[in-house]
């Protein structure tokens, strides 16, 4: 389930349009998507974007973006803690950072631009684009496990620029 947790504040949000409210506010975009046709676990990378097709290609469409991909991380990923480290550090982008959990989970720590700092556990058929610009992090944990569309301008894909402030070592845990 997709929940929201402000650490200042103490407050844990469960209800989905409240979150997307609170998420709005900071310009970061939530929705929920379905799938057009039933997916299995094992179905291609293809196949997943064509079950999506309906919702990816009209918001790629409306905001100039590029290029689309599917990522399957599992425990049985070669490197997962080198992978799991490169997200965990606070970074900004130069593009927003659009992702779609087709399974699996993740959680988005945020920190605004007022300070505030906000964790967010995405679930499945959870829509997020987080503005270019915006400060945060990723972790994979706890289960390890998350199959997501990525939605690029830059055809190379992810690109992170560090901030070095260290704050996420102030927070943890899902």
């Amino acid at each position: 389930m997709t929940h929201l947790y402000l650490p200042h504040t103490d407050q844990e949000i469960t209800d989905f349009p409240q979150i997307k409210s609170f998420l709005s506010g900071q310009g970061v975009d939530l929705d929920r998507w379905e799938a057009s046709f039933p997916l299995s676990e094992t179905d291609s990378q293809e196949r997943v974007l064509a079950a999506y097709a309906h919702k990816v290609n009209p918001y790629m469409k409306a905001h100039g973006f590029l290029t689309a991909d599917v990522i399957n991380v599992h425990p049985g990923t070669p490197n997962l803690d080198a992978l799991r480290a490169k997200f965990l550090k606070e970074h900004t982008h130069s593009e927003n950072e659009v992702r779609f959990f087709v399974d699996g989970s993740g959680v988005f720590w945020f920190h605004f631009e007022d300070g505030q700092v906000a964790r967010l556990v995405c679930t499945q058929g959870d829509f997020l684009s987080v503005p270019k610009g915006a400060k945060h992090w990723f972790d994979l944990a706890p289960g390890y496990f998350v199959k997501a569309i990525r939605i690029f301008t830059n055809p190379e894909g992810w690109v992170a620029a560090y901030t070095g402030s260290k704050i996420e070592e102030s927070y943890e845990g899902p």
